[in-house]
């Protein structure tokens, strides 16, 4: 435990996130987004390759956010509200995965407590973008019995058209989106396609006690998946890929995300920026090439909102199933949760499978934990001995290690051999952690009885109860400590991981009762062999 804390504190001595600990940034409460944010600001055209645009101040403000009309299209999955005024996504609800009052989780959203859209336009000259009026579209605003919904909004500015076609798809979480740039201007322009992502830099979970990543991330083929933390943005510290012809960008929250796509093959750049206090951004932006007075450029791209399903997301686009973050231990993570998802098949109820994966991960590892708890039982026997030699070299430490040492060998006892096999096995353990606190799958999941949701605390806390009960029992099954000190804080940490884990989702606090139990269940039954066979070994000497 000592090692862990360690590491995570040098993690966020060096800005990373924390395995346990939400940052000051990632606390920060939320700003009135909606009503403060200077939402006509446009992205400066060519942002630099490799580096994040420049600060808010520097970036050219067009007129004041006007107000459209608000256009809303549902699917069996999402309902989405599309602002003509600029044809921004201002609210998306995700109507398959419900928040703990009942209703539809929200994920983008503009008001005054949340801002969070997605949004594209021009630039490169007085063009159409996310601060222009567009005109959309009649048609349908729902499925009704197709496989798929379209609104196309359009607006012109100076002989220069931009039509955005937004697709719907019936069980898809991709919006499909079209982009056609019309020049009847009389002269040549070379316009650049900007897409992305603002949000605020609050986080949506509350707990205290464990934190996941919140902010941007950018994917290329070249660098691969990297985090951006909104503390970096605003001091200026964050860089993102060099331009490329793959990738995508995205903002991501505790289990769910949104990424603009852009069209593959296409040459793209980067960017992430600080718009105002607490307010965020994300982009891609992609040349469009010379247009030529009376000719039309089109270009595609994909809009993903929606949960961080896993298989889901690998379907979509290469590396989008990094936004479910593991952390450091993704390698040890992914192949866990595909286990899971196997038991889960079998079983049909995500509960008795993390009990299920937990009990699997126990015998595979039945070997260490034998090792470990023999080579405790056999240093428990021993205590006697080592605390009468401490009485009697008190005074002479050198003296004392000398004969412990020498016992040790006599007795072929390792007083690191109950630690190491447990050391082996940490990694693991913490792996299948992160598993079930990123897993989307887990809200909304119930176990039986009185647990009806496993991405929540259990809410009459017998789960942390029993965890602090087989916490107990497995104190008192090692070895006493020999400083009194040790063995009072040995005795009072039940109690304090109890208390942690009163807020922790109750799939997680499931997951550490039935590993407990489980090596209760192993170290009685070692404790009993060993006692078998000193037993038999006593008596072959008396006979």
């Amino acid at each position: 435990m000592a090692l862990v804390l360690l590491y995570d504190n040098w993690q966020r001595a060096n800005g990373h996130q924390s395995m346990f600990f939400p940052s000051a940034t990632q606390q920060a409460p939320a700003t009135a987004g909606g009503a403060s944010a200077p939402q006509g600001d446009v992205p400066k055209a060519n942002a630099t390759a490799g580096t994040a645009a420049g600060a808010a101040a520097s970036v050219p403000v067009a007129a004041a956010q006007p107000s459209g009309e608000k256009i809303v299209v549902s699917t069996d999955v999402m309902r989405a509200q599309i602002d003509t005024a600029g044809g921004i996504l201002t609210r998306l609800e995700l109507l398959n995965h419900k928040d703990h009052d009942g209703k539809p989780v929200v994920l983008f959203e503009r008001d005054q407590t949340r801002t969070y859209m997605a949004r594209s336009g021009l630039i490169g000259g007085d063009l159409p973008n996310h601060t222009t009026v567009f005109t959309a579209s009649a048609g349908p605003r729902d499925l009704a019995g197709s496989d798929k919904v379209s609104v196309t909004l359009t607006a012109e500015k100076d002989g220069v058209k931009l039509d955005k076609t937004y697709t719907f798809h019936k069980g898809s979480y991709v919006v499909d989106t079209k982009f056609a740039v019309t020049n009847d201007s009389g002269k040549p322009i070379s316009p650049t396609l900007y897409m992305e992502l603002t949000r605020d830099g609050s986080k949506v979970e509350q707990s205290q006690f464990y934190s996941t990543f919140t902010g941007p991330a950018i994917y290329t083929d070249a660098d691969k998946y990297h985090k951006i933390t909104f503390d970096d943005i605003g001091k200026g510290k964050a860089s993102v890929p060099a331009a490329g012809s793959s990738g995508w960008v995205a903002m991501v929250q505790h289990y769910f995300a949104s990424a603009w796509i852009p069209q593959s093959g296409k040459e793209h750049s980067f960017y992430v920026e600080k718009i105002d206090n607490n307010l965020f951004r994300v982009g891609v932006q992609q040349p469009l090439g010379a247009i030529a007075p009376g000719a039309t450029v089109s270009t595609d791209a994909r809009l993903f909102a929606g949960p961080q399903e896993e298989r889901m997301l690998e379907k979509i686009t290469p590396g989008l199933e990094l936004v479910k973050d593991y952390g450091w231990l993704t390698i040890l993570a992914k192949p866990l949760f595909w286990l899971l998802e196997k038991i889960h098949g079998l079983l049909g109820n995500w509960g008795w499978s993390i009990i299920g994966l937990t009990v699997l991960i126990k015998l595979v590892f039945f070997p260490l934990s034998a090792a470990s708890y023999k080579s405790m039982g056999k240093m428990k026997d021993l205590q006697p001995r080592m605390t009468a030699m401490r009485e009697r070299h008190k005074g002479d430490p050198q003296k004392m290690n000398q004969e412990m040492m020498a016992l040790y060998r006599t007795e072929k006892v390792n007083p690191l051999g109950g630690c190491l096999p447990i050391v082996i096995q940490i990694p693991v353990f913490i792996a299948l952690y992160w598993v079930l606190l990123s897993s989307v799958e887990m809200r909304g999941a119930p176990w039986l009885g009185w647990i009806h949701d496993l991405s929540v605390p259990d809410p009459f806390y017998i789960l942390p109860v029993l965890m602090a009960v087989s916490m107990f029992v497995q104190t008192k099954l090692n070895p006493t400590p020999p400083d009194p000190v040790q063995a009072k804080v040995m005795m009072i940490m039940p109690l304090v991981f109890s208390f942690m884990f009163f807020f922790f989702p109750a799939g997680l606090v499931m997951y550490w009762v039935t590993n407990n139990v489980l090596s209760i269940a192993q170290q009685w039954q070692i404790n009993r062999m060993l006692g078998k066979n000193k037993a038999k070994t006593a008596a072959v000497a008396k006979g």
